[in-house]
């Protein structure tokens, strides 16, 4: 995922989550926000409470895998910010991209409810 896609600022978190605008599952909480750019951008929260440096960068690693394939940047209307959750770490990496597939999916239909 390009730099230019990403949300780094903590300012920008911080708009984003107090837009009250989230989905919940298992394994994620995402957040978003109408897009103010003409690309969307996304970005990836990972607690410490999930493991060391080494877990959580590679977690981060997945992630960003998983929206590159996920997401077309120019078309999608919005600005993420993916939380982990404790069950990723108990599901497989397919489980998982499909979860997160369901949460953007269902991050567009409640957009024109």
């Amino acid at each position: 995922m390009k730099k230019e896609f990403r949300v780094r600022k903590n300012e920008e978190f911080g708009n984003i989550i107090a837009g009250h605008h989230r989905l919940i599952n298992s394994s994620f909480t995402v957040y978003y926000l109408r897009k103010k750019l003409d690309h969307c951008r996304a970005g990836i929260s990972v607690s410490k409470k999930l493991g060391n440096a080494v877990v959580r960068n590679k977690i981060k690693r997945q992630l960003r895998m998983m929206v590159l394939s996920l997401v077309d940047f120019d078309n999608y209307p919005f600005d993420l910010i993916i939380v982990v959750r404790n069950g990723y770490l108990k599901k497989s990496f397919d489980d998982n991209q499909k979860d997160l597939e369901k949460l953007f999916k269902k991050a567009i239909i409640e957009k024109y409810d």
